[in-house]
C-alpha cells in the first residue's frame, strides 16, 4: 500500500469491521475489484480521528463498526460496470428497492469519483459494547433510498436518536456527515483531497503500519 496507508485494526484497537465489498454481501452480489482481503484500509490520520470517535463512542456505552475505508478507483469502475449491466433482482429488494441501478449515481449513493478512494472516508455503524449487538438505526449499510438520509421521515425516535450519537461522535472526532448516507463519514482535514489511489486493498502491510507494531 502506499506509505501513508495502514490497516485500521493495527492502529486503533477495539474498532469491529465487516469489510462488505470484500464480500458476497454488498449491493453488487459479488466481491468487489480490489478488495482482496476482509479488512479496512485507510490514512495514518483517518485512524488518528477514528481513534478519537471511538474514545468518545466509548463514553456513551458504544463502539465503532466499520463497513468500508478507501476504496480503490477500479472497484469504483466496477461499480460503473455493474451499474449498466442487465438487472438480475440479487440485491435489488434490500439495497436499492425505489430506484434503479443506473440511479445510484444521479442520486448521489454511488459516485464516479468516491471520496474513499482518497483515502480518509469511512462507512459505520455502532454497536453497544456490553452485548455487541449492533444498534438499529433505520436501514442498512448502502440502503439507496431517502429513509437513509440525515432527518429522514419514517424513522423511530430511538434511531434517529442512535444516527444522532454516531454524527456527534464523529463530528466531535473531525468528520463531516454526508446528507443522504447515514453511515458515511469523511476526515475534514484529509491529507489527499485531490488524490484518488488505485492500489488494491491486499494482506501485506505497509512499511508504516508494520513499524507502528
Amino acid at each position: 500500500m502506499n506509505g501513508d496507508f495502514v490497516f485500521v485494526d493495527e492502529l486503533v484497537p477495539g474498532i469491529r469491521w465487516d469489510a462488505k465489498y470484500a464480500t458476497w454481501d454488498n449491493f453488487t452480489g459479488t466481491p468487489v475489484d480490489g478488495y482482496l482481503t476482509n479488512r479496512i484500509a485507510g490514512t495514518v490520520a483517518l485512524c488518528a480521528a477514528l481513534e478519537r470517535a471511538r474514545d468518545a463512542a466509548a463514553t456513551l456505552g458504544l463502539g465503532l463498526l466499520l463497513w468500508d475505508g478507501y476504496r480503490p478507483q477500479r472497484a469504483v469502475d466496477a461499480f460503473l460496470r455493474w451499474s449498466a449491466a442487465p438487472e438480475n433482482g440479487r440485491t435489488k429488494s434490500r439495497h436499492y428497492p425505489n430506484i434503479e441501478r443506473a440511479e445510484m449515481f444521479d442520486r448521489g449513493y454511488v459516485a464516479a469519483r468516491s471520496a474513499h478512494s482518497r483515502g480518509s472516508t469511512v462507512d459505520l455503524t455502532l454497536f453497544r459494547i456490553g452485548s455487541g449487538e449492533l444498534v438499529r438505526m433505520g436501514g442498512d449499510h448502502d440502503l439507496m433510498d431517502p429513509v437513509s438520509h440525515h432527518g429522514a421521515p419514517g424513522v423511530s425516535r430511538d434511531e434517529a436518536r442512535a444516527r444522532h450519537d454516531l454524527r456527534t461522535v464523529m463530528e466531535v472526532a473531525g468528520f463531516a456527515a454526508y446528507e443522504t448516507e447515514w453511515w458515511h463519514y469523511t476526515l475534514r482535514d484529509e491529507p489527499h483531497p485531490e488524490t484518488y489511489f488505485d492500489f488494491p486493498v491486499a494482506s501485506a502491510l505497509s512499511g508504516r503500519a508494520a513499524a507502528a507494531r
